[in-house]
């Protein structure tokens, strides 16, 4: 719980720049939201080769190393002179990112599987604690006058040592070793079960995405805020998807994973629908932490799901299940810049309303029954898509 909360710090940081770094390059949001792009395909670049290795060193092993590797390349956007920079930038921070939060979810499954406790919604929550921090730490630094490249460097620095110690003591779960014969190809197609968890995430990452990169620039655009208030609604946000993920597991305990996701999917809606019509910041914020309840649990819900599934490794249907979902994270924040180009920035957020009620129709899926394939010598072996 405590290196989900350490890893996003130096992230969220960044993010309340973002309206910042857009002025010096002088992009607009179209531009922007072609920039902000580096991080999502980063990511999916990465993450087919990031199964197998992670299900080869282990999760601890890939903690440590992909924390390094991200904190090292989570100072580079703030350095970017012009868009094509900012976008390279961007690519090595969702690169290095697939390697530590594949990690970290292979290592709460292991820990869910190996104590028999929930914890992987609860790790979620200290994770969205983490970025809410850093997101705060960044809006103060920017209030002091402090530049972008020197604040983020800053806050990575001093996270760094605390997460390599605290990820270092992660306790190892025994998995049986590889068999060269039994793996398939890391482009084989996933089942139609996952696909289904696959595609309920898909909007809820997008909401994610779109609140991460468009809420400071909403606020900013739609509502004529100014200063430290264009970074309080992703900090909002981050606090009421805490607020959600650590109760996510007595949810799911009492109502079941269908329903819990459903309850939240409902609230996402409700949250989407007065973030379009509020009037002021106050009634924005409150549309921000009502967005934030509502997509709070359906990640680490399909995470879960989607390791518990029997037909393969948990860490390869989970490394699938992070490539579809952060098409979520490619697909909304351009989407929501070219609209936010032709219409306005309201018009934009509004998008987010019909993936939510995609992803609320399809919560069904997630009541996955642990079903191994027949003949699938692959199912057992770590780290094989």
């Amino acid at each position: 719980m405590l290196i989900f909360f350490l890893q996003p710090i130096a992230f969220g940081a960044w993010l309340p720049r973002i309206p910042e770094v857009q002025q010096a390059l002088g992009l607009g949001p179209a531009g922007l939201a072609v920039a902000l792009l580096g991080l999502p395909c980063g990511t999916l670049l990465t993450l087919p080769f990031a199964g197998p290795l992670v299900g080869r060193i282990g999760s601890r092993m890939a903690i440590l190393s992909g924390f390094v590797l991200y904190s090292l390349a989570v100072s580079l956007p703030a350095f970017a002179a012009d868009p094509m920079m900012l976008f390279v930038a961007l690519m090595l921070v969702g690169s290095s990112l697939s390697f530590v939060e594949l990690g970290l979810n292979v290592q709460a499954d292991a820990v869910e599987k190996g104590t028999g406790s929930m914890i992987m919604t609860t790790s979620h929550g200290f994770w969205s604690v983490g970025i809410m921090v850093g997101s705060l730490i960044g809006s103060a630094l920017a209030g002091l006058g402090l530049a972008a490249h020197w604040a983020i460097p800053l806050v990575a620095v001093v996270v760094l040592p605390l997460a390599l110690v605290v990820a270092n003591v992660l306790p190892v779960y025994a998995v049986e070793a590889p068999k060269a014969e039994g793996q398939r190809s890391v482009w084989a197609l996933p089942s139609w079960a996952l696909l289904g968890i696959c595609f309920f995430v898909f909007g809820i990452t997008m909401t994610e995405g779109a609140m991460a990169d468009w809420s400071a620039i909403f606020l900013r655009d739609a509502l004529g805020a100014e200063g430290g208030m264009v970074g309080l609604g992703y900090s909002v946000f981050a606090a009421m998807v805490a607020a959600g993920r650590f109760g996510g597991d007595t949810l799911k305990k009492r109502f079941g994973a269908v329903n819990t996701a459903r309850i939240c999917g409902t609230l996402a809606l409700v949250g989407a629908a007065l973030l379009y019509v509020s009037p002021n910041e106050v009634m924005a914020l409150v549309g921000f932490g009502i967005i934030g309840l509502g997509v709070s649990v359906g990640f680490p819900l399909a995470v879960t799901a989607a390791a518990s599934l029997g037909d393969r490794a948990a860490s390869a249907n989970v490394a699938i299940l992070s490539f579809v979902a952060l098409l979520g994270f490619l697909v909304g924040p351009p989407m929501i810049g070219f609209v936010a180009e032709h219409f306005d920035m309201r018009v934009g957020i509004a998008c987010l309303v019909p993936v939510l009620l995609v992803s609320l129709l399809l919560a069904g899926r997630l009541a996955v029954k642990k079903t191994p394939a027949l003949n699938s010598p692959e199912a057992d072996i770590p780290g094989v898509i």
